[in-house]
């Protein structure tokens, strides 16, 4: 005799069976994807915000426990804005195209508006910058936005208006007004390192959005003329340019030579391999910003210079990986954004480096999601996190005409 599937017992609700792991499949939904650069991309910027973390736990211990009474203090704001930025970072990735699309011309209005707090009573000077905004629970970087919304509203712009590639008189007309307003807020908190990146991202925009290379030259060249004329304002300002150019004397060892003769030593005490992981003597107050602007000289203190190499390393892969995305890129905009993201996160890295190294004077650029800072790890985050929102699916071939 043949039982029929009616005759068969039927599992009821409430009996306990086996049942799929929900949580599993969602958790394995959020790293979906299809192409090695999300995952190399991934995987690199992890690390870096990780290794950030030990260097800013090392370097910042010894002046927070003189100012806290905890050595910790530093680490965990540290700890917890990269944790915060890492789910900000996941939670962009899983945006489609269209989403950042549809905000980009949004995004740059917010950003000036968020701006223009650093000169209202809201507004903080930090080491003469007014550059910050005090928000009662928190403190944040208006300048930091900045930077994301014109990545999106440049790669908007240049990729939904190919008319201004070709006319020099449209594309100052559309672009123009706003890059100018946008970098001259920053620059008028007297933000000239933050101003500088600003610039890079607008060129490297720019430049892989198709712009022609001679509009680009005389872009730059009145770029370098209001440049010159800004680093002549402003006495610290001034007196550092002097100092860098003509070298420390004994009037200004103690003033303006002091920050950068110390990472020097620092450096130079690091030799090959370093005197070890928390044994920096220029941490001890000796150092100013050692855990943010010159968390650099820290690494080369206590990791020598294989640790300086390793952080240099990690940077290159960065640019190799944005630079893979660029290429597999069909999408102009997502072209755009990657490369201003690129100009943003690798130029600032290499200025900060110069910096310590005594190539560049002292501008107060922190080394991207290495140095202690909680608005500009979460905002760099977010600008990765569109970069691999970008990268999730493997681009559409293109279709060969049939000869």
């Amino acid at each position: 005799m043949t039982t029929t599937p009616r005759s068969l017992p039927r599992r009821r609700p409430t009996e306990a069976g086996p049942r799929p792991n929900v949580a599993r499949v969602a958790v394995r939904r959020i790293f979906k994807a299809e192409t090695t650069d999300f995952f190399l991309l991934l995987g690199t910027t992890v690390f870096i915000v990780l290794f950030g973390l030990v260097m800013v736990l090392s370097s910042s211990s010894i002046e927070a426990r003189s100012e806290t009474g905890s050595a910790f203090g530093a680490f965990t704001r540290q700890a917890v804005f990269g944790a915060a930025g890492i789910a900000v970072m996941l939670l962009a990735s899983r945006a489609p195209i269209f989403f950042w699309k549809k905000w980009a011309p949004r995004a740059i209005l917010f950003a000036i508006g968020f701006q223009l707090l650093v000169f209202t009573p809201l507004g903080i000077a930090v080491g003469g910058n007014r550059n910050w905004v005090d928000l009662g629970l928190f403190t944040a970087q208006p300048s930091e936005t900045v930077k994301l919304a014109l990545v999106l509203w440049l790669a908007f712009m240049l990729s939904s208006r190919p008319e201004l590639l070709d006319d020099w008189r449209k594309l100052g007309a559309t672009i123009a007004p706003f890059v100018v307003v946008s970098v001259g807020l920053v620059l008028g908190g007297h933000d000239l390192g933050t101003g500088i990146v600003l610039i890079i991202l607008v060129f490297g925009a720019l430049f892989f959005g198709g712009v022609r290379l001679r509009y680009l030259g005389v872009a730059a060249a009145g770029a370098a003329l209001v440049g010159f004329a800004l680093s002549q304002v402003g006495g610290s300002r001034v007196s550092r340019i002097s100092a860098w150019l003509n070298g420390c004397t004994e009037e200004n060892l103690l003033d303006v030579c002091w920050q950068p003769q110390h990472g020097t030593w620092a450096l130079a005490a690091g030799g090959l391999f370093g005197r070890g992981l928390g044994n920096s003597d220029m941490k001890w107050n000796w150092l100013p910003e050692a855990d943010n602007d010159y968390i650099f000289a820290i690494i080369g203190e206590e990791l020598g210079l294989v640790g300086a190499v390793l952080v240099l390393g990690l940077f290159v892969l960065l640019a190799i990986t944005f630079v893979r995305i660029i290429r597999s890129s069909r999408d102009p905009f997502a072209k755009i954004a990657t490369a201003a993201v690129m100009t943003w996160i690798i130029g600032q890295a290499l200025i900060n480096i110069a910096v310590v190294l005594g190539v560049l004077p002292v501008l107060g650029v922190p080394l991207p999601m290495i140095s202690a800072g909680g608005s500009a790890l979460i905002v760099t985050l977010l600008g990765v996190g569109i970069v691999l929102s970008f990268t999730r699916t493997r681009p559409e071939p293109v279709q060969e005409p049939l000869s």
